[in-house]
């Protein structure tokens, strides 16, 4: 008898409590909205990213340089005859920016960066191997 009262008083105080927690989706946005927003008096807000055309210099130190700059996993480093020489003369420029759209070896396609266009890609190649052609 003892149990049957346990597990009613548990199924009556579960109830309960899962129409309490369905109550009011309006108590549940209010109480997650941010609290506010900082203002530094007399400090200039934070501009809108540049949203025209990026040179390929720009390009290569947002995403590029942290493999290329050191000649990670292989990665040809920043004009340096010796790493992009034999890659463009076996390939050709559009080669190796093929390659670098699509992906090589370790390097992922678009080198991992997810804002740049295929133009943007190719500019940053044109930078790394300015010099070596």
């Amino acid at each position: 008898m003892k149990i049957k009262q346990l597990v009613t008083l548990a199924v009556v105080a579960l109830t309960l409590f899962s129409v309490q927690a369905f109550e009011s989706n309006d108590d549940l946005k209010a109480r997650i909205q941010p609290v506010g927003s900082v203002h530094i008096a007399g400090a200039a807000a934070a501009g809108a990213a540049a949203s025209g055309p990026r040179s390929g210099e720009d390009i290569y130190k947002g995403a590029c340089a942290a493999c290329h700059s050191s000649g990670v996993l292989g990665a040809p480093k920043t004009q340096n005859a010796g790493d992009w020489g034999p890659r463009l003369a076996e390939k050709g420029k559009k080669g190796v920016w093929r390659n670098a759209i699509k992906g090589i070896n370790a390097m992922p396609p678009m080198g991992a960066c997810g804002n740049c266009s295929e133009d943007d890609i190719m500019a940053a190649i044109d930078f790394m191997t300015e010099g070596v052609e």
